[in-house]
């Protein structure tokens, strides 16, 4: 079997070790921090059976955790393994000195990918000499239940790195999505952070409550984005398709476009919102939230699985 390296054993490192052991490949999970990579055995340990039970994994609980090793070095996770997943620091500095270190050691043919949410990997691998193979492979938390990674090469990643990349994450049962050229934030973050700051405004102008606004989604839009992405969802609300749906709401969009120019998060807004959302979720309740919100998806995913496409 093939083996893939991960290294950071934190909240995104723990996820992909399901996501490449489940689908059959060997994994050596890395951390400079012992205790973090035993935390990381622990937790993946504790969801195998409910991912089992889901029927989100084909191999028994013991058969995938199996795959799974603690390395004692980088040296030691590196050495073999055909993709590297990394999910260290996120910061700039950090994957500097980590991909410089990585592309010292690791095999020539290695892939070295970055799960940073935002930060473009021309930042931080543009002096490396084998600078040609590295890529940012970003993944939604947790990528264990959400299968999309964005894919996003440097100017200098190679065609078949590129390639390759979507090969072995088709294979771990993800699925990746191209980034043609780099932008900040990828294609994901961008798209959540236009409907992010639109619920902020929205809620900043008096528009709606931060608990209604949530509502709109996850009862509203959540329920069909769950299936179709904006251009179908376009394309099915017209009895002409896309071009039908242009001509119809077109003079609507350039309205609302026009409107929406950045709004501040002043400590007055945030501060408003934050106290709206603790008198529904206390603080004290979110480790609980989390794990709500996990099963949740847990669920979604296999009742997905049942669906034709």
């Amino acid at each position: 079997m093939d083996k893939i390296a991960v290294v950071g054993g934190g909240l995104i490192g723990r996820a992909w070790s399901i996501v490449f052991a489940r689908s059959g490949f060997n994994v050596s999970l890395y951390d400079q921090s012992q205790e973090a990579a035993s935390n990381a055995l622990g937790f993946i340990g504790a969801r195998l059976p409910e991912l089992h039970a889901l029927g989100l994994i084909r191999d028994t609980p013991d058969e995938v955790l199996a795959r799974i090793s603690l390395a004692p070095t980088l040296e030691a996770a590196l050495d073999g393994a055909i993709y590297v997943q990394e999910n260290g620091p996120e910061r700039a500095d950090a994957k500097i000195a980590l991909f410089q270190r990585m592309d010292e050691i690791a095999p020539k043919s290695t892939i070295l990918a970055s799960s940073t949410s935002g930060i473009p990997a021309s930042v931080f691998t543009k002096p490396l000499r084998g600078r040609h193979r590295c890529l940012v492979a970003h993944p939604v938390n947790p990528p264990y239940l959400v299968p999309v990674v964005e894919i996003c090469p440097a100017p200098w990643t190679s065609a078949e790195v590129v390639a390759h990349t979507r090969a072995i994450m088709e294979r771990a049962g993800m699925v990746p999505a191209t980034i043609k050229r780099e932008v900040n934030g990828f294609v994901l973050n961008r798209l959540q952070i236009a409907l992010v700051a639109e619920a902020f405004r929205l809620v900043a102008d008096g528009v709606v409550s931060p608990e209604d606004c949530d509502a709109t989604i996850k009862h509203g839009l959540g329920l069909r984005w769950a299936f179709m992405g904006p251009f179908e969802t376009c394309d099915l609300n017209a009895p002409g398709g896309i071009e039908d749906y242009c001509a119809r709401y077109g003079g609507l969009y350039a309205q609302v476009q026009a409107e929406q120019t950045p709004v501040d998060w002043t400590p007055e807004l945030v501060a408003d919102i934050n106290t709206a959302m603790r008198h529904h979720l206390p603080l004290e309740d979110q480790a609980a939230r989390q794990e709500w919100r996990d099963r949740r998806l847990m669920a979604l995913l296999a009742h997905k699985a049942t669906q034709p496409e």
